[in-house]
């Protein structure tokens, strides 16, 4: 929290705590800001990543495992909404009353991160798709990609100058108008569904390991398809009714869920695992044209087109946040926490759009692939996710927070939240694990800056620990990334 010493000394348009703007978010925008983040590109080549490691067996128990676990985490969420009403961006707040400002920091650090990289991967797949009617684009890495990507993604950033509501008003529309094609694609596909084909080689060929190895194989990437979960939960000092962060993840979740299992599960009758592991992406397309014929590849083309517009937008709302509130909160430079006349954050937006015009170049340079961008980005959410999963324990067990929002059920419920994120964790791997550390060790420079202009230590003993053992992972990553023995 910013003292009041500290506050006057801020420049002028900074937010603090006592000077945050009245919340104009319905529930309506904040679910439409929950399901516009979550469905953007994964969705559309959900068939093929799910198949690629695992047979329809492993991928029904990796849907069960994803949809308790996530339903935990936003039971969590909405639990810690309403039980601790005074702790807005959750994603940051709980992490940093969890285990102090640096580690807060980090938190927020991790999702803004992850934020700009799966932006970029969305304006390589939006590409990738146009690239089905012009072939320059290729798989959206092309001179040409990039160039289109670059207009697109400062078309966006001045759209959202404008104002706040008025961007989260047109992620509304443009999330309803991205449903449209994936009700229409479980509808047909359903008709075509073949029960014979969904039970072919139910397990899994021996190639793709054991059952345990083909559910870990789709984790990464259930866990993509969800991120933005917490959507609502970022925004929340922006939200007209505290009640409605919580009721806005919860229905977001459902919805969600409901189309990301139909979509896998359905096209598991249209395919066998083998042919639809083969797959070009966005391999709904595939799918559907298979289904109906070739006017079904093309409404996916144009789906994933929309799709990805609207992802993109609200992920450019979520990554911007993602960094004035802890910049109002003092563990960020203070330049971040300053707004412009319509209420947006700024120079937010402008540090993260700059990243994403970076890491476009980086991506025409590197040839980095969609699944690889998309598989760091869901690397770098999993630690922010353990630690708002480990402080809804906390809460609970202690009975802390609005007595009249405790229910008993809440600590079952954030227990099994964190035990999903550990395995989240494992799942992922130590390759990915490691280029998250070389992505999280240069945040302590900006953190340091923070503290050097509020005049304030930087460390405690406890977070020197942390720094240094952040520090000597991403050296590891650094050096194994320089030998050759790890790349993206």
């Amino acid at each position: 929290m910013i003292s009041p010493e500290t506050s006057a000394a801020l420049p002028p348009g900074t937010v603090t705590d006592t000077t945050r703007p009245p919340g104009t978010l319905g529930l309506g925008l904040l679910v439409a800001l929950v399901v516009g983040s979550i469905i953007g590109s994964g969705i559309f080549g959900l068939p093929q990543n799910m198949a690629a490691g695992a047979g329809a067996g492993a991928i029904v128990i990796g849907w069960l495992i994803t949809g308790i676990g996530m339903l935990m985490l936003a039971r969590t969420y909405q639990m810690l909404s309403v039980r601790k009403p005074d702790l807005d961006n959750g994603v940051y707040a709980y992490a940093r009353a969890l285990s102090g400002e640096y580690v807060g920091f980090n938190s927020a650090w991790g999702y803004w991160v992850s934020a700009w990289i799966g932006n970029v991967g969305y304006l390589v797949a939006a590409f990738a798709a146009l690239g089905y009617f012009y072939p320059a684009f290729g798989e959206g890495n092309t001179p040409a990609a990039i160039i289109g990507a670059s207009v697109t993604l400062w078309i966006i950033h001045f759209l959202v100058l404008r104002g706040i509501q008025g961007a989260a008003a047109l992620n509304a529309v443009v999330t309803l108008a991205k449903v449209v094609p994936l009700l229409l694609f479980i509808i047909l596909v359903a008709m075509a569904f073949e029960v014979s084909t969904f039970r072919l080689d139910f397990w899994g060929s021996a190639k793709l390991g054991s059952v345990l190895d083909q559910v870990r194989s789709t984790m990464l990437v259930t866990v993509w398809v969800f991120i933005g979960i917490e959507g609502a939960s970022v925004y929340s000092a922006r939200a007209r009714k505290r009640e409605d962060v919580g009721r806005a993840t919860v229905i977001g979740f459902l919805i969600c869920l409901l189309l990301l299992m139909s979509v896998s599960l359905l096209s598991l009758g249209i395919f066998a695992q083998p042919e639809l592991a083969a797959l070009k992406n966005p391999s709904m397309a595939g799918v559907l044209e298979k289904a109906v014929g070739t006017w079904g590849a093309i409404l996916i083309y144009i789906g994933l087109i929309v799709s990805v517009g609207g992802g993109f937008l609200a992920w450019t709302l979520l990554a911007a946040e993602s960094l004035f509130t802890p910049a109002s909160g003092g563990v960020m430079p203070v330049w971040l926490a300053r707004q412009n006349d319509k209420g947006v954050p700024a120079n937010a937006m402008w540090l993260t759009n700059a990243m994403v015009q970076a890491f476009l170049i980086l991506t025409l340079v590197s040839k980095a692939s969609y699944l690889a961008l998309i598989s760091l980005s869901t690397a770098m959410i999993l630690i922010p996710y353990l630690f708002s999963a480990i402080y809804g324990l906390y809460v609970s067990r202690r009975a802390e927070g609005e007595k009249s929002a405790q229910k008993p059920g809440d600590t079952p419920v954030a227990a099994l939240a964190a035990v999903y994120c550990l395995w989240l964790l494992y799942a992922a791997g130590l390759k990915y694990l490691l280029l998250s550390a070389l992505l999280y060790a240069p945040g302590a420079a900006l953190y340091l800056l923070a503290k050097k202009q509020r005049k304030e230590r930087a460390f405690s003993g406890r977070e020197r620990v942390i720094l240094v053992l952040l520090l000597l992972l991403a050296l590891l990553s650094a050096y194994l990334l320089a030998t050759g023995r790890l790349s993206l």
